[in-house]
């Protein structure tokens, strides 16, 4: 192994990741970028759903390790894992972990320092909990899904980045590496309950207090920052691309208009009563020029324009380009390990871990017993 300035902040922590789809193998990868020592507990034939394990770019900078749960000997083999971990990470319906012998409470009586992370889209209580569910499905009740998309139409749906990663992920990281400090402070361990709803509701914050200020519509596209603002959204141009517009401040607006050439008789940025009408003469403009050509003009300039680019050219826009936001690894493109530290930087060491293929290793590293 690697030292902690080639590996990242979270070298030395020890992750077992029970394999599963979505925002917990996600979560494991961020602790494994960030340099925590991950090892995936695979199940013979795979998830069940998924991309083959070649290929899936979430298993990257982890180990794997083939257990089969319903053996008699299955939950020993996690259990041997959970006494040498720091952070346990699982997204099984609530009750699961524990009818297969690796829930909570066997975890943290064999390791009373381990921080037990739990994701799932509905948390351990509560009238839905133990009810099937994904993404689309946790955005829609915690009003997030209603956000997006226009007022007169289905609302539109934003992949599965908000609720599965934004909501479910990232607070499930946040939630096992503030545990992990207090583990560390105080000498014991805590199950973390990471539910979808919950982080996604959390993300909201300050929508809610526009909303109970009456400064947000509870309607899609009727405020500042969904749409409903002229100077806030997406055109067509003249090829069919797409431009973003963001241009608030009254300053950067100004310097959008100019470069777009707005008329001196448009209607003006604060004028809420002709916005459409500010909206309509926005798009023409746009439909005169191709995303290029509107590219190249708003370049260099603080106008708040961006082109909207697809996934396959992102990695080719120049700042990107410049600051490594993707790295290739095996011939693979994808996005480089986020965010970047100063003393401890991160990188992408190896490639998707294949089911069982580090078994000897792991049981080497962490002192396990011969397999």
């Amino acid at each position: 192994m690697t030292d902690t300035a080639t590996t990242g902040p979270l070298h030395g922590v020890r992750v077992v990741e029970l394999a599963g789809i979505g925002p917990g193998p996600f979560a494991a990868m961020l602790l494994a970028d960030l340099g925590a020592d991950v090892v995936r507990v695979d199940r013979p034939g795979g998830p069940g759903l998924g991309l083959d394990p070649a290929q899936d770019l979430t298993n990257r900078n982890k180990r794997s390790v083939l257990v089969d749960l319903k053996t008699e000997d299955g939950a020993a083999r996690v259990l041997e894992l959970v006494e040498r971990a720091d952070i346990l990470v699982e997204g099984y319906r609530p009750g699961v972990a524990e009818r297969l012998g690796v829930g909570p409470g066997a975890c943290l009586e064999r390791n009373p320092r381990l921080v037990y992370g739990r994701m799932t889209g509905w948390g351990q209580d509560g009238p839905l909990a133990d009810r099937a569910g994904h993404d689309i499905g946790y955005i829609a009740v915690t009003g997030a899904l209603g956000l997006v998309g226009e007022p007169d139409a289905p609302p539109a749906v934003p992949a599965n980045l908000v609720g599965d990663y934004a909501g479910g992920s990232l607070y499930l990281v946040t939630g096992v590496l503030a545990a992990l400090h207090h583990a560390r402070a105080h000498g014991t361990g805590q199950v973390v309950d990471a539910a979808i709803v919950d982080g996604t509701a959390h993300l909201t914050t300050m929508i809610h207090a526009m909303l109970g200020a009456g400064a947000w519509q509870d309607r899609r596209r009727g405020n500042l920052l969904d749409g409903g603002a002229p100077f806030y959204g997406c055109y067509t141009t003249a090829d069919g691309r797409h431009m973003a517009v963001g241009a608030l401040e009254p300053r950067f607006y100004a310097e959008f208009a100019r470069v777009l050439g707005l008329p001196e008789d448009a209607p003006g940025q604060g004028d809420l009563a002709r916005w459409d009408e500010l909206r309509e003469t926005v798009a023409a403009r746009f439909a005169t020029r191709t995303r290029e050509e509107w590219t190249e003009l708003f370049a260099g300039t603080d106008a708040c324009v961006a082109p909207v680019l697809s996934l396959a050219e992102a990695a080719g826009h120049p700042h990107l380009a410049a600051r490594e936001t993707f790295t290739t690894h095996d011939g693979r493109v994808q996005p480089a390990p986020a965010p970047r530290f100063s003393a401890t930087p991160t990188t992408v060491r190896t490639g998707p871990a294949l089911p069982g293929a580090d078994t000897a290793e792991v049981a080497r590293d962490w002192g396990l017993g011969a397999r």
